[in-house]
């Protein structure tokens, strides 16, 4: 069977507050998650096999491990589905990076197997689901922008309306467990009301711990501080910064080009994964 390409998006935390600890280990927050034009691809084919298989373009990930894999299995196990998939992965996500790649790819292969095996789960159902992989997978499943609370799967969309921003890659791959088990970790941010003040880039209270793991990510943002004022995404370890336009944005990451790892992105209020599946 012919295999459809699939986009997995990437998205940035525009902000990031912890709230508190909760009792099963996992933190409160509160977040704005920022939908990108830019990410992940997938295919994806259902057969009679009965089993889940999965190539991939970056080595040392074991397919029992990979996350793709445990979304097919996890929808194909819930929903009693005898068919088989294969999946085709091309990884333009760093791993670590911050930028939701396993969970935007995971989302993928939940909503696409949902229609090619029949399965006829709503999205707030895959979402349920979803969360079981990875507090970040339901933004991707719903695919819209959102002001998000609880481990982020409390979500109410927003329209943030075009914007820009060059993202840049140290090359480091940070741990989300180790950022949030980390002792010097801000716990106790003061919850904010969803506002439009709330809706711009601010604080990102994992910054601190990640500059504490690695040092060599102060010369990074003290460096970028010459364009702009730069925020680290999620758990890191990428940092953005953010343009008016797309056209200052790709000059900016023209100029910077020569000493990073550098990619000019847009931010969009829906992701292309919905329009794909709604086409």
């Amino acid at each position: 069977m012919k295999q459809q390409s699939w986009p997995a998006p990437a998205k940035l935390n525009l902000c990031l507050r912890v709230t508190g600890r909760r009792g099963d280990g996992y933190h409160d927050l509160q977040t704005l998650f920022q939908i990108l034009d830019w990410g992940d691809e997938l295919r994806i084919s259902v057969n009679d096999s009965g089993k889940i298989s999965r190539n991939c373009n970056i080595e040392g990930i074991a397919e029992e491990d990979d996350i793709c894999v445990k979304a097919a299995r996890l929808l194909r196990q819930r929903h009693g589905v005898r068919s088989g998939a294969h999946i085709d992965l091309l990884k333009r996500i760093p791993m670590g990076a911050g930028l939701g790649g396993g969970s935007s790819d995971a989302a993928t292969v939940l909503l696409v197997l949902n229609r090619l095996w029949s399965c006829g789960r709503t999205p707030q159902q895959l979402a349920d689901l979803g969360l079981e992989l990875g507090a970040d997978v339901p933004v991707f499943i719903h695919g819209y922008s959102a002001w998000a609370e609880g481990r982020g799967e409390i979500l109410h969309p927003v329209s943030l309306g075009s914007r820009y921003y060059v993202l840049i890659f140290p090359g480091l791959s940070i741990s989300t467990a180790e950022v949030f088990g980390h002792p010097q970790l801000k716990r106790d941010s003061r919850p904010l009301d969803m506002s439009l003040a709330a809706l711009e880039p601010g604080r990102n209270d994992c910054e601190n711990v990640a500059l504490q793991m690695f040092p060599e990510l102060a010369e990074l943002v003290e460096h970028l501080r010459s364009w702009g004022t730069p925020r680290m995404s999620g758990t890191g370890s990428t940092f953005f910064l953010t343009f008016d336009d797309k056209k200052t944005a790709i000059k900016a990451a023209d100029e910077l080009k020569c000493r990073y790892n550098i990619r000019a992105v847009g931010g969009v209020d829906r992701s292309h994964l919905l329009d794909s599946l709604s086409a």
